[in-house]
Formats: C-alpha cells, sequence, structure tokens
C-alpha cells in the first residue's frame, strides 16, 4: 500500500527501469498522465461538469488495456490535487462520489486482470467512506504482478516533499546523512521508478505540481485532446514522438 500512512522503505528504493524496445520502437516503462480537459469536454457537449469527470473515468480502462499491450509496467493518473480543494464544493464531493463509486466498482475488474493499485496523496481529508473503499482495493490488488496503477488523489508534489521533509524530521535523522536516494524512501513514490513520460491532455502545457521531485529527468508531451476523448490513437502518436527522444539524463549522446 502507498499511502500517506505507509512508513518508508528502509531497502533501495526501486532502480528506474530502462525504456524498452517493442516492435523495433522504444516504449516507455513508466507513463504519468496530468487527465485534464473533462470539464471543457463536458461543457462543449451542454453537459454539467460532473458528466465531463464520468466520462474521462470511463477512459480509464481503455487506455490501461492499450497500454498494456504496448508493455507498459506502470501507470500513475493525476485525479484530484491538493489546489483542487479550492473548486466550488458541489463538484469537489462529487468528484470523491464519483472515485468512490469506481474504486469500489472497478477494484475486482482490476484485481481479475492482474493490476496492482496504488494510492498516492493525503488520506488525512477524504471522506471516512472513500477512504474504506480506496483501503479495500489497495489491500485486494497488493500481491498482483501484473500493470501498477497509481492513482494520485489529494496529491501535490511540493506538499509531498514537505510531508516527506517532516517525516524525516521526526526520525531525527542527522542532516549529513540526508541524501537524494534516503529522500526518495519518504515519498509516497518510493516503490516506483520515476516516470519516462508525463502526458497533460487538454492543450494546457505545465504541470500543476504532479509529480515534482519525479520529474526532473521525464520527457513531456502535451495533447490538444480532451481526456475523454483521448484513445489509442493519440497514444499511438504518443509514443512515437517518444520514441524520437534522445535521454541523456545530463550526459552526452553516446555518439557524439
Amino acid at each position: 500500500m502507498t499511502a500517506h500512512s505507509t512508513a518508508p522503505r528502509k531497502g533501495n528504493q526501486v532502480a528506474p527501469i530502462a525504456a524498452h524496445s517493442l516492435n523495433g520502437r522504444k516504449t516507455p516503462d513508466h507513463v504519468a498522465i496530468i487527465m485534464d480537459g473533462n470539464g471543457r469536454w463536458a461543457q462543449q457537449r451542454g453537459l454539467p461538469r460532473l458528466e465531463g469527470h464520468r466520462a474521462g473515468t470511463d477512459n480509464v480502462n481503455r487506455l490501461l488495456e492499450a497500454m498494456g499491450r504496448y508493455g507498459i509496467k506502470y501507470v500513475t493518473l493525476y485525479a484530484f490535487s491538493t489546489e483542487n480543494w479550492s473548486r466550488p464544493r458541489d463538484e469537489v464531493m462529487g468528484l470523491m462520489a464519483i472515485l468512490q463509486d469506481v474504486v469500489a466498482r472497478e477494484a475486482a475488474n482490476l484485481h481479475s486482470q492482474n493490476v496492482r493499485l496504488r494510492y498516492l496523496g493525503r488520506t488525512d481529508r477524504l471522506t471516512p467512506a472513500l477512504w474504506q473503499a480506496i483501503r479495500s482495493a489497495l489491500e485486494l490488488t497488493q500481491n498482483n504482478t501484473g500493470l501498477n496503477l497509481s492513482v494520485a488523489f489529494d496529491y501535490g508534489g511540493r506538499d509531498e516533499i514537505v510531508q516527506a521533509v517532516r517525516r524525516i524530521v521526526r526520525e531525527g535523522i542527522p542532516p549529513g546523512e540526508i541524501t537524494e536516494e534516503l529522500f526518495q524512501r519518504y515519498l509516497y513514490t518510493c516503490e516506483l521508478p520515476d516516470p519516462d513520460l508525463v502526458i497533460r491532455t487538454g492543450g494546457e502545457q505545465r504541470l500543476s505540481n504532479f509529480l515534482t521531485w519525479q520529474s526532473a529527468y521525464s520527457e513531456y508531451y502535451c495533447s490538444n485532446v480532451f481526456w475523454p476523448d483521448f484513445d489509442e490513437a493519440e497514444l499511438e502518436r504518443v509514443l512515437e514522438a517518444f520514441s524520437q527522444r534522445k535521454r541523456r539524463f545530463g550526459g552526452l549522446d553516446s555518439a557524439v
């Protein structure tokens, strides 16, 4: 279980997995997605914003199946940020109700597909019913060995860093012992490799406080497609663009 209440792992952090080839094309192992454009998708159709969020959740299963076919091992979805609390109360409570319904409805399906579900973010501000649904899903899928699906809810990259610092201070770790490797063990993502690729849908071109530490060397792709319409064809275009990137991680191309 990966959540705010989870103790940091004391072993070495999982090392990033290099992108591999599928049919001769380099593909990412870890894809993180900022699922933007749900509200605008609904407004274009004369629907309430919450209907866009429901359409967005319906799209998750289709994309997970497609990503599995491309050999992607880790998928992280940005579902609700720490800043989203500033939205109208009706929308916030509606989002929580949608997530609770989706988790309760899809947990068994994810389990049958050998998907490991993880939660990234704070838990102290969730409704008790929502947190119970999430805990049940995490426990049900915790031993699965297939695709790892992480849902970032009430998540903020800066908040995650602050929470990690607080835990390090509480444990009395001397400043001289704090390294990047140690710090990573106190993040919500301590059991995950850093994302190879961060996708934002909906046409905006910013990270919006998502995986601030982990995305330092991620590749980025901004899609103009609203999340409910982000299909396998668009995913194919994104992966094709990723396959053309050269990732040097601060070094030089070996051919130079």
